[in-house]
């Protein structure tokens, strides 16, 4: 297979994947990284199909025009894995590398360069370009999962061996020693193909996975006060009730319910109810240590988890939110609406269950609420209830 049969590959590939992207877009509105990324492939489509041309339209298209393009398509493949992991640096960092490099490039072909010096300058702005969206994937590489360390090193490799050719094709274009001129430029071409499949796959594969971890975290996250659902909640809490059979400090329960909470939202409407939900969350939340977890069991009832606290310290703890959500009047369109919370406080004990400790918390918050609300109980210790 000759170089310009690995160009075409190249454009017919991209173009039947910008073709499949289309549809996969058509369907239902993407993120904007999933769209950079859709404009990168029909950008390097085009690219290389001007490239492949080279040698029956005017070399202004072929070679001039046809590199800016690639630039541009590799630019926006480099954005838009930055965008996939949370970050936007089009402006900030590619546009400042891709403007001098296709002034230089366009420069050298109007200026009659040899065609080493130009594929130096190409090379050395493709591997540089894709040296930038490496540097995405390296970021938190002690989180990274086995495919990012996977795309790492190989697209790391790739892109030194593109920016190699352009090192070797500029400083030695008669070659170096046993480095004949064809050896760099198979290797060179060759690397580039590699990366563009490596990068095509790599970012498809790459977006399934943040889709899966989201989805996992829907499954055991409350999507209104983004704190754990009842799922998600028990999970946190399981190994802390096989501790709970060892010698120790005790971890503590407490469950709160907002207080006539159900008028809320038939006086005002869910909407009000679902800001008075988030605020109450935020209030607790200051209220509590970065160990401690609150999650969400359904409607405005809520738990919240103390590590390695005495039931006196729980008691404190829960006073201390029942002041905070009290003196805490929520702004809504039409009204400020005042809350307050009734608190049942536990501990886990050696022989409890997950029900056990819940109709012990459960009971205690039954009688917050029949004692005249706004008000911390603690459990009875000789509370006697089956499992």
């Amino acid at each position: 297979m000759d170089i310009k049969t690995l160009v075409l590959a190249l454009a017919l590939g991209n173009l039947s994947l910008c073709a499949a992207l289309f549809f996969y877009e058509y369907e239902s509105r993407k993120r904007l990284s999933m769209s950079t990324w859709a404009v990168a492939k029909q950008v390097q489509a085009v690219a290389w199909l001007l490239l492949y041309l080279r040698g029956m339209t005017p070399e202004l298209f072929t070679i001039a025009l046809g590199n800016v393009v690639l630039f541009a398509g590799v630019a926006l493949d480099a954005a838009a894995l930055w965008e996939l992991l949370g970050r936007r640096i089009w402006k900030r960092w590619l546009l400042p590398i891709l403007i001098p490099s296709c002034v230089a490039f366009v420069g050298a072909w109007l200026l009659g360069a040899p065609p080493g010096v130009r594929i130096a300058i190409a090379s050395l702005v493709v591997g540089l370009l894709f040296l930038v969206g490496t540097a995405a994937l390296a970021r938190n590489r002690r989180e990274a999962s086995p495919l990012r360390g996977f795309l790492i090193v190989a697209m790391a490799i790739l892109s030194v061996i593109v920016v190699l050719r352009g090192i070797l094709t500029a400083a030695w274009p008669e070659g170096l020693g046993w480095i004949s001129p064809e050896l760099v430029q198979w290797a060179g071409v060759g690397a580039l193909y590699l990366m563009m499949l490596t990068n095509a796959f790599g970012y498809l594969l790459l977006n399934r996975e943040k889709l899966q971890g989201e989805l996992e975290r829907q499954q055991i996250s409350d999507t209104l006060t983004d704190v754990p659902n009842r799922r998600g909640f028990y999970a946190a809490l399981s190994p802390w009730m096989a501790l709970a059979r060892r010698p120790g400090q005790p971890t503590a329960i407490i469950v709160l319910n907002l207080d006539q909470f159900k008028r809320v939202n038939d006086d005002y409407g869910h909407p009000v109810g679902d800001i008075v939900l988030k605020a109450m969350v935020y209030v607790c939340k200051r209220q509590l240590r970065d160990s401690d977890l609150m999650g969400r069991l359904g409607g405005a009832e809520f738990a919240i988890q103390l590590p390695r606290t005495s039931l006196e310290d729980a008691l404190m703890v829960a006073e201390r939110i029942r002041n905070a959500i009290a003196s805490m009047p929520v702004k809504a369109e039409r009204a400020i609406i005042n809350l307050t919370a009734s608190l049942g406080v536990t501990t886990i004990r050696a022989d409890d269950s997950m029900v056990s400790l819940f109709k012990r918390a459960d009971l205690a918050l039954q009688e917050a609420k029949q004692s005249g609300r706004n008000r911390v109980v603690q459990a009875q210790p000789d509370s006697v209830l089956e499992a």
